[in-house]
């Protein structure tokens, strides 16, 4: 049997154009070690790893008069240095500049006549850094057979990559006839798929909600969005096709300690910082705020299967992410109120027995986070944009270094995409001590995303230094 796109990955491709590409990034940043860290030495570490990640080598191939979904074979010419690429700032590269490199290489769509994702090797940044820039598309990380790139190349210690022979040999492509009788044999057995499809294609209202109530889980609750649309303003625009990024470092130390005196999660405290960082962003507009004015954020939550006791890889990275919809208290000029509300908005998320601790997060393989940022834009990807203002999503990473080859990963920040008519995605990942915020905005409409930056690092702040 063909190896047919689910109805969900098939629906990223169709809803794709030039002003809302559907990949998720990354920008991870690392120190040279001694023994030095080349484009040569990534294209070794990557091509070591690909054989546990098949879907890397694989490419969309259309059926014939749309009968089916598409589906993934094998890239007969699939090169590894046309994904693996090599880039330079003007020495010193300051960050600024890699944010600028980061927005613009995020606006263009992967190729879909290739594999879906590409790296990117920068070097060039100060202090004998370099990055590594990831885009990999919505389609190809599910959460359970294929994961994120940036979490198969980590390791705890140093590795050195081996020489090693590349013994994958790619499978025929299928013909036009071999696609189309497949595509009859699947319909003859499922009536219903040839229905699913066109409405995949037509990406209709009927077609929307049913991924609503899918994602959110439960039909009243979908109903209730799709009635109740976001609170409208500027972060509700038509999405150009360029970007802007930034991002903002942040320490966990201090999150705990804001959590320490105030209660709540560390999620919680996350929230309510870009809470206080939109509030007063919108200011600076010159938005009429009043007490009961909100923002309403898409937050997606990872959970455990509700027949799995334990914290296991299966039951953590197996697609298995809820979204939440939080109004954010932007109204509300008490830093400590907003934190207060935010708890109890997300309470119910923890009372429901199946919220996954940072702790259980963390037992998952590799460098989790990536692949959990993935699955939170999946989610956002199959819902409307009218129900959400933004999307936000945290997932922690480990508390100890980790390395690409012989290279110690110093810092990561999350490239979360623009769904339509959206204006802003924020991610944010924690590692080794470290709080890092990934700003993702639209750049007609977000043209100031460095200033909403530093009202992030403005707003935890004020959240250290309030007292009852």
């Amino acid at each position: 049997m063909p190896d047919r796109l689910s109805a969900l990955d098939a629906s990223f491709l169709y809803v794709e154009d030039h002003s809302t590409p559907m990949h998720v990034g990354g920008v991870a940043i690392f120190e040279r070690p001694r023994e030095g860290f080349t484009h040569e030495r990534l294209l070794d570490l990557i091509g070591q790893r690909l054989a546990f990640l098949p879907r890397y080598r694989q490419r969309v191939l259309e059926v014939p008069g749309h009968l089916a979904r598409p589906v993934w074979v094998d890239d007969v010419d699939f090169d590894l240095n046309y994904h693996v690429r090599r880039s330079a700032l003007p020495q010193p590269g300051s960050d600024g500049q890699l944010f600028d490199l980061v927005a613009r290489l995020m606006s263009r769509r992967l190729d879909p006549g290739r594999p879906l994702w590409e790296a990117y090797f920068v070097e060039g940044l100060a202090g004998d850094r370099v990055a590594l820039v990831t885009k990999t598309h919505q389609s190809v990380v599910d959460g359970i057979g294929t994961i994120e790139i940036g979490q198969l190349i980590l390791d705890a210690t140093p590795q050195e990559p081996e020489p090693f022979d590349d013994t994958w040999h790619p499978r025929r492509e299928p013909s036009r006839t071999q696609l189309i009788l497949d595509a009859v044999a699947e319909t003859v057995q499922r009536p219903t798929e040839l229905v699913e499809n066109v409405r995949s294609i037509a990406h209709d209202a009927t077609a929307m909600a049913g991924k609503v109530t899918e994602t959110v889980g439960d039909v009243a609750s979908a109903l209730k969005t799709m009635v109740n649309p976001a609170p409208s303003g500027p972060l509700n625009v038509r999405t150009s096709g360029g970007r802007m990024f930034a991002g903002v470092r942040t320490r966990l130390e201090d999150l705990r300690k804001v959590r320490a005196a105030h209660g709540g999660t560390v999620n919680d405290v996350v929230v309510a910082v870009i809470t206080g960082a939109l509030r007063e962003w919108l200011l600076s507009r010159g938005s009429n705020l009043t007490a009961t004015t909100t923002v309403r954020a898409l937050v997606p939550m990872a959970v455990r299967d509700a027949e799995t006791a334990e914290y296991s890889t299966p039951a953590l990275v197996g697609n298995q992410v809820d979204a939440y919809l939080v109004d954010l208290p932007v109204g509300e000029p008490n830093a400590v109120l907003r934190l207060q509300h935010i708890g109890h908005a997300m309470a119910d998320h923890l009372d429901s027995g199946r919220s996954v601790a940072a702790r259980g997060l963390l037992t998952v393989g590799g460098f989790a986070p990536p692949t959990l940022h993935s699955l939170g834009a999946r989610v956002a990807g199959s819902m409307s944009g009218r129900i959400f203002n933004v999307l936000i999503t945290n997932s922690p990473g480990p508390q100890v270094p980790l390395y690409a080859g012989q290279a110690k990963m110093v810092e990561m920040f999350p490239v979360m995409p623009l769904v339509r008519n959206q204006a802003l995605a924020i991610g944010v990942t924690s590692y080794h001590g470290g709080v890092y915020f990934g700003l993702n905005g639209d750049r007609k409409a977000v043209s100031d995303v460095d200033l909403l930056a530093g009202m992030i690092e403005e707003s935890l702040e004020e959240l250290k230094g309030a007292h009852w």
